[in-house]
This record gives C-alpha cells, sequence and structure tokens, in this order.
C-alpha cells in the first residue's frame, strides 16, 4: 500500500480580497491588510505561509523530541521572509515570492545541547511545509471551468 495521502483545500473569492479557505470542516479567513486593498480580517496568503512553516516545524518538533530524548517545556517558531512588492504589482521583473525565509527556535530544555541540535537537524530535514518550501514541485493548472 503506498503512502501516498492527497490533502484537499478551496479558496473562495468573497469581497474585496478577502478569500474564505475552506480544508475538511475547518475554514480560515484571508485577507490583506489596508495598506495592501484589503480589510485586514486575516492574515494575508504569504503570511500564512509563514505560520504553516512555523506550525508544521512545531508539530514535527512534538512528534519526534521523544526519538532524540529532548524534553520540549516550550517549543516556538518566530518566521519572517523578505518579499519585494514589486514583482507582486508587476513593478519590475523581480519574482514575486519570498526571496528569503528565516526561522528561529526558542526551545525550552534541559536537555543537552547536543541532543538538541542533532534533533533540530532532524526535525528541518522531516518538515512537509519547509521541504516544499525550499525544493521545487510539480505546481499545475489542472483544469479551468467556466461557469455561467
Amino acid at each position: 500500500m503506498a503512502a501516498i495521502q492527497t490533502f484537499r483545500a478551496s479558496a473562495h473569492l468573497q469581497n474585496g480580497v478577502q478569500v474564505k479557505t475552506r480544508s475538511r470542516n475547518f475554514e480560515i479567513t484571508i485577507d490583506e491588510p489596508a495598506s495592501l486593498g484589503g480589510t485586514d480580517t486575516g492574515m494575508n496568503p504569504v503570511e500564512v505561509l509563514l505560520a504553516s512553516l512555523g506550525a508544521c516545524q512545531s508539530i514535527v518538533a512534538r512528534v519526534y523530541a521523544p526519538k532524540f530524548e529532548v524534553k520540549l517545556d516550550d517549543f516556538q517558531v518566530d518566521v519572517e521572509g523578505d518579499l519585494d512588492l514589486d514583482g507582486f504589482f508587476d513593478r519590475s521583473e523581480v519574482r514575486p515570492g519570498y526571496s528569503d525565509i528565516r526561522y528561529t527556535f526558542r526551545i525550552k530544555t534541559d536537555s543537552p545541547r547536543e541532543k538538541v541540535e542533532k534533533f533540530v537537524q532532524f526535525l528541518e530535514s522531516k518538515c512537509p511545509v519547509g521541504d516544499t518550501i525550499a525544493n521545487a514541485v510539480n505546481l499545475k493548472l489542472e483544469r479551468i471551468i467556466i461557469e455561467d
């Protein structure tokens, strides 16, 4: 049996640039800040991407800490990224996506530094969101459906 699982989400444009996204039984409102034409009712898509990376790393940390005998009293990820808005607004030929993403792990533990460092190295190699961002993925438009 293959271990491949397909995940799904949908995004439905609302008023302005607000978007209701759904996956399984969950909904997230995504919007832009007023400075970018939105109504600031939620994180924007690139902020959600950063949050997804931090959340994924946190989940991997929780799952694998026992294997590395690292006790997590607290674990937090701070993520930031640099994006040239001229790419999005079509004002120059720069790419519209992030050029750099940086993160900091804040780990509260009494485990030895050597164990924590091995654990962190493994954690970084197993985060699906980090892997998706760091490596090319086959991204393609499946179809266009025009409705009356």
